[in-house]
């Protein structure tokens, strides 16, 4: 895990909405203002919770900030955690490779007709993938390629 994570007043502020809005726990804040989106890490089997029933939890938040909240849930396996921060149906297998220098690269590998929805407009899931694996796990770089069949 890299080192301390140091969240400013507007993210713990936004993390207390949060929690006080939808009852699940955030782990985390982190504001992407070129996507224009707050990404908040839930604790591992609290999801449901902060969508809420026909996603109520999560519009009531996006309604009073004003901005698109995205949800990933929190694991300790870098593999799981990727895969939370991307879309576990559509993820076909993860790698991991160790660098000398202590940082690492990832390579998801998914089917061709996904590789977009992974992708997300503009690449944005990838982007929050490789935002929150850098944040925790010294990740370098992400790379997004199809299975070959």
């Amino acid at each position: 895990m890299s080192g301390r994570i140091k969240l400013t007043s507007e993210e713990l502020g936004l993390m207390s909405l949060f929690q006080n809005t939808t009852g699940a726990t955030a782990r985390d804040c982190v504001l992407d203002p070129k996507a224009e989106r707050i990404i908040f890490v839930v604790n591992r089997g609290e999801m449901g919770l902060a969508i809420g029933k026909g996603g109520s939890n999560i519009k009531n938040v996006q309604q009073i900030v004003g901005k698109e909240i995205e949800l990933v849930e929190w694991s300790e396996d870098l593999k799981q955690f990727i895969t939370n921060a991307l879309n576990p149906k559509m993820i076909s297998e993860v790698r991991i490779a160790d660098r000398p220098d202590g940082s690492k690269t990832v390579t998801v590998v998914v089917d061709q007709r996904k590789k977009g929805a992974i992708l997300g407009k503009a690449g944005r899931n990838a982007e929050k993938a490789r935002m929150l694996a850098k944040r925790y796990f010294n990740v370098d770089s992400i790379q997004i390629v199809t299975s070959q069949q």
